[in-house]
């Protein structure tokens, strides 16, 4: 009998989430608790996130049965990420999720966070299915995918240092932005000039051929040093305050374009122009904007609105009713994985699979 009800729990960084999913992907119910402690720090704190998923799983999972109108007795299975992510904060979600799966006698499915992040357009729109080019872009990832089929990936580019999210971060404490630094800096930078102050676009030059082990990779370290000359220059000069919008905006384009390109790279060489943006930083609307003209009118941009392109529990729910379905249950000794490989990953000649 097939599997029609999974519940997905989510505790890999600093988001405790549940969501369950119904067969063929519908979500029932959604709870995400956000920890604002971080925001103190201007960043997360390991052990503080782990902390607030133990104090907080048990009434997200309640409140997502409650949303639902189910039972926990109701499931076909109890999905968890265990990787990759903060090792305390995976091992919460893993260690509570193999406890209520034993207690209901249910099957457990190990979920790799970003193949999750994957599924999450398609909770909102049944076209988000492959064939797509997929790119990735949270606080710890960057990667370049396509997927001829779901459960079968081609790795095509990755970051070789910052991951988009964290350039973000990171460049908005040097403007004394508050974290999370994506959304302040979309907003600081709705105001500012992006021709201001010409930005370096790391890894991304006119001579590059699909042959150059650099085609499809990002590098963002050069541009936040870039940023962090820039800044340091205009406060030595007493402007830095007058300018930072246009900092901010400077910052967001060069990100952007070098985001978009090396997407386009991979849709000229695939021939696939349905394009699926995930991961947090997927919620920026200059990306969002940018690709779908980049694309034009014979491209397919699929994206999750934002509350689906954080972290959550409803992605990890579909992505387990897959991995259920295909018949791959966890057994009672798994654990956490920091750094748990990328399911199904097939590298391209001369790229590293992460």
């Amino acid at each position: 009998m097939k599997p029609t009800l999974v519940l997905g729990i989510e505790t890999s960084c600093d988001e405790t989430s549940a969501g369950l999913v119904e067969a063929p992907g519908r979500l029932l119910g959604h709870t995400i608790h956000s920890q604002d402690v971080h925001a103190l720090y201007g960043g997360v704190v390991p052990e503080l996130a782990a902390r607030a998923h133990l104090s907080r799983l048990e009434a997200v999972v309640e409140e997502t049965f409650r949303q639902a109108g189910r039972r926990p007795e109701e499931v076909d299975g109890v999905a968890v990420t265990a990787g990759p992510g903060l090792i305390g904060a995976l091992l919460v979600g893993v260690c509570w999720a193999k406890a209520l799966a034993f207690a209901l006698r249910k099957p457990l499915v190990a979920v790799h966070h970003m193949e999750a992040h994957l599924f999450s357009p398609s909770l909102e729109d049944s076209g988000a299915v492959p064939p797509f080019v997929a790119l990735l872009v949270s606080g710890g990832h960057t990667l370049l995918l396509y997927a001829p089929r779901w459960g079968e990936y081609t790795l095509l580019g990755q970051t070789r240092d910052d991951a988009a999210g964290e350039a973000f971060d990171k460049v908005a404490r040097l403007l004394g932005l508050p974290y999370p630094g994506g959304p302040a800096i979309q907003t600081l930078a709705q105001e500012g000039d992006p021709a201001r102050h010409p930005l370096p676009r790391p890894m991304l030059r006119s001579n590059q051929t699909p042959d150059d082990p650099d085609y499809y990779d990002f590098s963002f370290s050069g541009l936040k040093t870039a940023v962090v000359t820039l800044t340091e220059s205009l406060e030595r000069q007493g402007r830095l305050e007058e300018e930072k919008r246009h900092l901010a905006a400077s910052f967001q384009a060069a990100v952007v374009e070098v985001l978009v390109e090396k997407t386009l790279r991979a849709v000229e060489q695939t021939g696939c122009r349905r394009v699926l943006l995930g991961g947090g930083v997927s919620a920026n609307r200059l990306l969002r904007a940018r690709m779908a003209r980049r694309l034009g009118p014979g491209g397919k941009l699929f994206f999750s609105t934002p509350r689906l392109a954080v972290d959550n529990g409803a992605m990890v729910a579909r992505a387990g009713l897959f991995r259920l379905e295909a018949g791959e249950v966890a057994s009672w000794s798994l654990s956490a994985d920091a750094n748990l490989p990328f399911p199904n990953l097939r590298p391209r000649q001369g790229t590293r699979v992460p």
